[in-house]
């Protein structure tokens, strides 16, 4: 018969996702929302912007096309986000709200506020709301020709 002595039992490590803190401290994560007036983008990200918990799109969770920016798919997306919140354990949020930008600034589209008032219902805690829309400040010329329109 052979020998064990060599070998003995390691024990496993259990690595968790979520961040070690104290008890009663709350874990902040970045709520990027994106909304074009075709579309509504929610990524959610760690404090540094580097580590992607979750990425969901309107056009995600509706069937047609032709309801992708509507505030119910908003909703829906947001919806969908905050479970992997609650399994990580980030209880609260920065959110960056932006719109299109450029040289035709638009205010954000409609899925936007539906998505953040979801977020607030769902026990999340806010702590700013911050417009991370692009501005130019000396921009390209502006569609429309010499005449304009």
């Amino acid at each position: 018969m052979a020998s064990h002595k060599g070998k003995e039992k390691k024990e496993e490590q259990v690595i968790g996702l979520e961040p070690q803190v104290a008890e009663g401290e709350n874990v902040f994560g970045v709520c990027h929302i994106f909304a074009p007036f075709s579309d509504t983008f929610i990524h959610v990200t760690d404090l540094s912007g580097q580590e992607t918990i979750r990425r969901v799109t309107g056009g995600m969770k509706v069937q047609s096309d032709q309801d992708e920016s509507e505030p119910y798919a908003a909703m829906l997306a947001a919806q969908d986000v905050v479970p992997r919140f609650k399994e990580l354990g980030v209880i609260a949020l920065h959110i960056k709200l932006r719109a299109t930008g450029g040289n035709r600034i638009e205010p954000s589209g409609s899925g936007a506020q539906s998505a953040l008032r979801t977020l607030a219902r769902s026990g999340m805690k806010i702590r700013q709301i911050e417009d991370a829309t692009l501005i130019p400040f000396n921009s390209t010329r502006r569609k429309g020709g010499h005449c304009g329109r």
